[in-house]
């Protein structure tokens, strides 16, 4: 394939990519999207020129930072080295894994080299979802999340179902235009085609099925939203907490409050300064201010994103998680959500998934030797924070509901949020500011995604988001009430309750573990070339 050629066909490969991704794209290209690429993958293989396969992964790395830059190229209303960090990285995480395939191509039958590809490519993923790198936004079952009408099986198979889908339509795809010739004619390629049409409407046949069978709740609970739009880079580090937490009363005075069973804030809600000290928090100051706001609403639990740190004097550092402010003085932040109830314990949940970064330096016994507390400034922060090792529930002690608080960019992560499923969760409370991204597609992406934790879990969701989008997403993954970016405010709803556990809330990403295996087995198999000797 001649140089021009290949980079039409890359092009057009990226350009698919970006076409399918929500929430501004069409997800029926995803199908088509690895195609191109492909064809170029195919050239290469057959080609005998010195160093084709470091020309193919040139293209193939070209296809993926497309891809990335078009997808998610708004991390730059962050920072630019941030930005340019992520897409690159992450392009080329995604351009090994097709050289691979390039590869084994030359030591597997060729049923065996896509076998391997398919594999890899899902345990990727899942290895995407827990490393110190972690960033799996574009994990590629996440393209349907604007089409909930597709996937409605997710709750058996979470997103890596997904992933497995598209990975099989392109290849098969693939194969079929790659044997068919324009001497066979039209109608010969539309009777190749037909098979793939129905690798594509079987699942959304079911999908469709699934949607009109009846969830039925065990009750409901009735849920405040707030959405404050508070500017993260200046106007929030000019007030205090208390005069935060007079600003809730503001929000919430329009509302019977009487009647209401939660009030969410967003995330890192109360933050001024270095936050509230976590030691002995139940006696400060701050918390019994809160109590003191919440005695007015004695039937309503307020949860709440906050700031927390603890504070050593110590030589040596007292946890991994620890940041040195001075010789002998180290600090451990967290990002936090506290349920307050009047004349109640209060509960405490430190979030646990991550931004690299923003929140945690990746592999910090390694790197921060060398770089000291250098850090992407992707958020406006520069230090790491601590995490907690388990996930754990909010229970509201008048009514016994349970609900899971999680914290913003833990709602892109699948089975994870199972874990506060299996926990007793009957709905699902997500905190969130996305107003470090302004008005740009990642905020709506990121909303988008929750709508997979529904469908997934079966539960309701209720999301407060700093700037926006406050809503209610239904179990379902349809879209319900909501505030536009931008705009001050909050929502009220009836929002339901369900007990029942889905298949993928029990098992969670079967289909990339079982990946994981099958793509050593492959590997090991095109490492000895017993397979290709055979054939």
């Amino acid at each position: 394939m001649k140089a021009q050629k290949a980079l039409l066909f890359s092009i057009f490969s990226g350009l698919l990519f970006v076409f399918a991704w929500p929430v501004n794209g069409f997800s029926i290209f995803i199908f088509g999207s690895f195609v191109p690429l492909f064809f170029v993958e195919h050239s290469f293989a057959q080609s005998k020129k010195k160093y084709a396969h470091w020309r193919f992964f040139g293209w193939s790395y070209l296809v993926f930072l497309i891809w990335n830059l078009g997808t998610t190229w708004w991390l730059i209303n962050a920072t630019v080295f941030g930005m340019l960090f992520a897409n690159l990285c992450n392009s080329l995480f995604f351009a090994l894994l097709f050289q691979a395939f390039h590869w084994s191509k030359k030591r597997l039958p060729l049923r065996s080299a896509y076998l391997f590809l398919i594999t890899l490519w899902l345990a990727f993923e899942k290895f995407h979802l827990s490393w110190d790198f972690s960033w799996p936004w574009l994990n590629l079952g996440h393209v349907f999340s604007e089409s909930i009408y597709w996937i409605q099986w997710y709750e058996y198979t979470g997103a890596f179902g997904g992933s497995l889908w598209v990975l099989l339509v392109n290849i098969f795809l693939f194969e079929k235009l790659n044997n068919w010739t324009v001497d066979q004619g039209q109608t010969a390629l539309v009777k190749k085609l037909i098979p793939i049409l129905i690798v594509i409407a079987l699942p959304i046949s079911l999908s469709l099925f699934l949607f009109q069978k009846e969830l039925i709740p065990s009750g409901s609970v009735s849920v405040l939203v707030t959405q404050p739009n508070i500017d993260p880079y200046e106007e929030k580090y000019q007030f205090t907490n208390e005069e935060f937490l007079k600003q809730l009363n503001i929000l919430m005075e329009p509302y019977n409050q009487s009647q209401l069973d939660y009030v969410l804030t967003p995330e890192t809600y109360f933050a001024a300064g270095n936050g509230e000290r976590l030691k002995n928090f139940e006696r400060s100051v701050f918390f019994q201010k809160i109590q003191e706001n919440q005695s007015q609403y004695p039937s309503t639990q307020l949860i709440t994103g906050i700031q927390f740190f603890n504070a050593y004097s110590t030589a040596t550092p007292p946890t991994r998680s620890a940041n040195k402010i001075r010789e002998g003085l180290w600090v451990d932040f967290y990002n936090s959500a506290i349920a307050v109830t009047p004349k109640e314990p209060i509960e405490i949940y430190h979030k646990s998934k991550l931004v690299v970064g923003v929140e945690t330096m990746p592999y910090k016994s390694t790197i921060e030797p060398l770089l000291g507390n250098l850090l992407l400034d992707m958020g406006g922060t520069m230090s790491s924070r601590a995490t907690q090792a388990y996930r754990s529930v909010f229970t509201h002690p008048k009514k016994g509901t349970i609900t899971a608080p999680i914290i913003c960019y833990e709602s892109i992560y699948g089975a994870f949020v199972t874990e506060y499923v299996q926990k007793g969760a009957q709905f699902l409370s997500i905190i969130t500011n996305d107003a470090w991204w302004g008005n740009t597609p990642g905020h709506k992406q990121l909303l988008s995604l929750a709508r997979l934790r529904a469908i997934e879990n079966r539960r309701a969701i209720a999301r407060s988001a700093n700037t926006g989008i406050s809503t209610f997403i239904s179990p379902k993954g349809e879209l319900l009430e909501q505030l536009p970016y931008n705009k001050k405010g909050a929502l009220v709803a009836k929002v339901p309750l369900h007990e029942g556990l889905t298949f993928y809330t029990i098992y969670g990403d079967f289909i990339a573990r079982w990946a994981g295996f099958i793509s050593v087995l492959y590997f090991l198999l095109a490492l000895s070339g017993r397979l290709k000797n055979k054939v």
